[in-house]
């Protein structure tokens, strides 16, 4: 029997109240073709009802794409993933609790797959405690629908002396995958996938549940046609194909274009760095850079720290360092927005999974990520606003296992009128939200925790640096041109440590090259 089907067929097997496993991150390995046929059954029949969705990270484009396609109310009883900020659809439903929504760290739901494919009960792990996910605090639950639901995705548990996190195991009823191409015993290649990602461990979580794996591919090929060294799930695994529409089947949300220079076929020339404006975020960008260390292996979030690889392009030093993504992709260049998750010309690759081994083992050097909010004893929020649970992502794996930490971003919140001139800074028109709280609307990342594991930690923004100390957050340095009282401590709702304020390098002010060597 073939195991090629289509679209509709394979939407056909999703059944009322199974569990239904994801795969994908953001636009990468996101298997749209599937998701569009499962979306068009349920507005054609209204079937199926209240599924389980699970997947590890973001998946969608913030419009229409991806994970927003399942938007409908009925369709989904309850949500487990890492982030659903880009599913603002799906997010809407959760926010007027028309679905249980469960945020998990990223790494630990990419884990929990090995764990469900090895049938064991969950994943042991210290990351997540002090922070949301922690049963002390909030389970992991994002809404009033999951805290009145009675599931529970996690416990706290002791184990020779010390506090863990058990993350159960969630089996899966079935899978949506994708691939690049499927011979016609199912073997599947990931020739052009940008990100390897958890493909493999969720066609096993899948198949070791007794449950259907159904792959996405661009094409299928005749059985023996497919280099052994390309395939990365076996034919095994594998129940049914579906050859997508090439609309449908896009390498990323990015655009509509294949770029060999993310899966290594071919390697651009990055000539002349096109220097970055002098702005706000390039200053947190300069004062982060100056932190890197020779040989470091670094991650860097989206937003403010992708300044930092911009600053160390400028100043030669790129090569100096490693760059690395939670999505498993070493070196190069990482790309922004909707590309967040590749690199052009990446120098490895390996498994979403083994990536979160590394980094939760103490593996990254350093980490720069942003910032929404922060309290007085260096807790982080990026997770939730206004009562909106958008989910940390891969942040709370990163930020609680680096050496050091740099959280960057803005001082306030909102549309600022700055001047950089002269090697000072000169605020016209400050925002007017306030990022410095006394407390933060929900904990991604505990200071606490940091402090008592011997982290590094610092707080870079274009006007203030901080570093977390024992008995709160200390202020080191503030930017020249900048009034203490008037544009920091007013602008905060607590009163930081004071000991020796110094104040920041004039060359980070300045638009000309700064000189850095490591």
């Amino acid at each position: 029997m073939s195991k090629l089907v289509s679209p509709e067929f394979a939407a056909s097997l999703v059944k009322d109240g199974m569990t239904i496993g994801m795969g994908g991150f953001v636009g990468f390995g996101t298997p749209e073709e599937l998701i569009i046929a499962l979306e068009n059954r349920y507005v054609e029949t209204g079937e199926p009802r209240d599924i389980t969705v699970f997947h590890c990270a973001g998946i969608g484009d913030s419009k229409t794409r991806g994970m927003n396609h399942l938007g409908h109310e009925g369709l989904i009883k309850r949500l487990i993933c890492g982030h659903v900020g880009l599913a603002p659809k799906v997010g809407q439903l959760c926010v007027e609790n028309k679905i249980e929504c469960f945020i998990l760290p990223q790494g630990v739901n990419s884990q929990v797959l090995r764990a469900t494919a090895g049938r064991k009960p969950g994943l042991i792990t210290h990351v997540g405690l002090k922070t949301y996910a922690d049963p002390r605090n909030e389970a992991c639950k994002g809404n009033q629908a999951a805290r009145d639901s009675g599931y529970e995705v996690v416990e706290l548990v002791r184990v020779c002396g010390k506090d863990y996190m058990f993350y159960k195991s969630v089996p899966l009823d079935i899978t949506f995958i994708r691939g690049t191409y499927a011979d016609e015993a199912g073997n599947v290649t990931l020739s052009k996938e940008a990100l390897i990602s958890d493909q493999l461990e969720m066609a096993m979580a899948a198949h070791n549940s007794g449950g259907i794996v159904v792959c996405q591919v661009e094409k299928m090929v005749q059985k023996g046609t497919l280099a052994v060294k390309d395939i990365k799930i076996p034919g095994f695994l594998v129940d049914y194909v579906v050859e997508a529409k090439p609309e449908n089947h896009c390498q990323s949300f990015m655009d509509n274009e294949y770029h060999p220079e993310f899966v290594g076929d071919i390697y651009i020339p990055m000539g002349a760095i096109e220097p970055m404006p002098l702005n706000a975020r390039k200053i947190c960008g300069r004062r982060g850079a100056m932190m890197l260390k020779k040989d470091a292996v670094v991650n860097l979030g989206i937003g403010v720290p992708e300044a930092i690889a911009a600053v160390a392009g400028e100043e030669g030093i790129s090569d100096k360092i490693t760059l690395s993504i939670e999505s498993g992709v070493l070196g190069g260049v990482p790309s922004g927005g909707l590309g967040i998750g590749s690199t052009v010309n990446p120098e490895a690759m390996f498994k979403q999974p083994d990536c979160f081994d590394f980094y939760d083992g103490g593996g990254l050097d350093m980490a720069f990520l942003g910032l929404a909010e922060v309290d007085e004893i260096g807790n982080v929020n990026v997770s939730k606003f206004g009562g909106r649970m958008v989910g940390p992502g891969g942040f709370i794996n990163i930020t609680q296992n680096a050496k050091t930490v740099g959280f960057c971003g803005t001082f306030t919140a909102g549309k600022m009128k700055c001047e950089i001139k002269d090697g000072k800074l000169n605020i016209i028109e400050d925002a007017p939200g306030i990022k410095f709280k006394k407390s933060v609307e929900q904990v991604t990342y505990s200071g606490e925790y940091g402090a008592e594991s011997g982290q590094t930690v610092y707080y870079i923004t274009e006007r203030a640096l901080f570093k977390l100390v024992p008995g709160g957050m200390e202020l080191l340095e503030i930017a020249p041109g900048i009034d203490l009282q008037k544009h920091i401590l007013d602008k905060m709702e607590f009163t930081p440590i004071m000991n020796d304020v110094k104040v920041m390098d004039e060359k980070i002010f300045t638009d000309a090259l700064m000189n850095l060597n490591l």
